[in-house]
């Protein structure tokens, strides 16, 4: 589960302490885990035995490594980079000072899109949860971490509008709720109402919500509204507190059907979840819409982000011909 797993405060191990100093700054928890992972490989190339071996200047040679010799993407080392600046500006607290290491230069890749006839031929090889969840993907512009963490209060029927409340960063948002997925999120809504009754009946029926949020409202995990819109088939062990309860469907089965319904579909391109996100932007811009409002609709922190689409949107649709198909 994407649930942070306890860390004993008074813990003397180096990454427990980093754990826990990551979390009293309320960073997201893929942020925690991102950050740890790259602060572990950092720890591991230069064979460090004790936290007081860490120099700033260390950092130069790792991320010069990450782009001469492991080939990463400059977005990856970016990465790196804000961990390891998190680990000795904030918990260290040392200076880092000017670094000069050698800048990745692995240009960026302009994203896989779906036409609207290839995401539908994608979409027809999809049934159950999995299908409903690629729909709202294409239609609203999700993320798939965002899609099957919805919860049943974040359909907004009366308005043909969707929440996302647990977004990446932390943010929330607001997208389309598509018109023709209303009848299917209706029912979705109804079979939650009805497993829940059934959890509560046997016990069971509380959710996961953050620290924060439970302790606000204490009885807010059993309410139907928190639940998730697309609940696990079984029970599974909160790791945080060992409370047995219900998740959500894990994102990894919807990637997995995803790819496996690229492959029927014919369409011989890397098809991830990500490109119905990517289709859905590129879908917008092709209509006129302004690129501010896909900004904020998609969640991206800058338009430069934006832009790339401008680069994916077909030639055609620019009003230019190729001599060759020039009378």
């Amino acid at each position: 589960m994407d649930v942070p797993k306890p860390v004993c405060s008074t813990s003397t191990r180096f990454m427990d302490r980093v754990t826990v100093f990551i979390r009293s700054r309320g960073l997201a928890y893929r942020t925690e885990k991102t950050y740890c992972l790259w602060i572990k490989r950092f720890i591991k190339f230069h064979g460090y035995t004790s936290p007081d071996e860490m120099q700033p200047s260390d950092i130069e040679p790792f991320l010069s490594h990450l782009a001469i010799e492991r080939f990463t993407a400059i977005n990856t080392q970016r990465t790196a980079l804000n961990a390891l600046v998190f680990l000795f500006r904030e918990f260290l607290k040392q200076e880092i000072g000017e670094l000069d290491f050698k800048q990745a230069n692995k240009p960026r890749k302009l994203p896989t899109v779906l036409s609207q006839g290839e995401a539908k031929r994608v979409i027809a090889h999809l049934s159950g949860l999995h299908r409903l969840i690629a729909q709202l993907m294409y239609g609203s512009g999700l993320r798939v971490m965002e899609a099957v963490r919805l919860r049943v209060k974040d359909v907004d029927f009366e308005n043909g509008g969707l929440w996302i409340q647990e977004a990446k960063g932390g943010k929330s948002r607001r997208s389309l709720l598509p018109n023709r997925l209303t009848p299917m999120l209706k029912e979705q809504v109804d079979h939650v109402a009805n497993l829940h009754a059934s959890d509560l009946e046997s016990g069971h029926g509380s959710v996961y919500l953050p620290d924060a949020l439970a302790r606000k409202y204490p009885n807010a995990p059993y309410e139907l509204g928190w639940q998730y819109l697309f609940p696990a088939d079984k029970y599974s062990i909160d790791p945080r507190g060992g409370v047995e309860r219900r998740h959500h469907i894990g994102e990894q089965q919807v990637q997995r059907s995803v790819k496996l319904a690229a492959r029927k579909s014919g369409i011989n391109r890397r098809i991830t979840c990500h490109t119905f996100r990517h289709s859905f932007a590129t879908e917008l811009l092709r209509q006129g819409t302004d690129l501010r409002n896909i900004q904020e609709i998609l969640g991206h922190s800058s338009l430069e982000t934006t832009q790339i689409y401008t680069h994916v949107v077909g030639l055609h649709e620019r009003g230019m011909i190729s001599p060759v198909d020039v009378d």
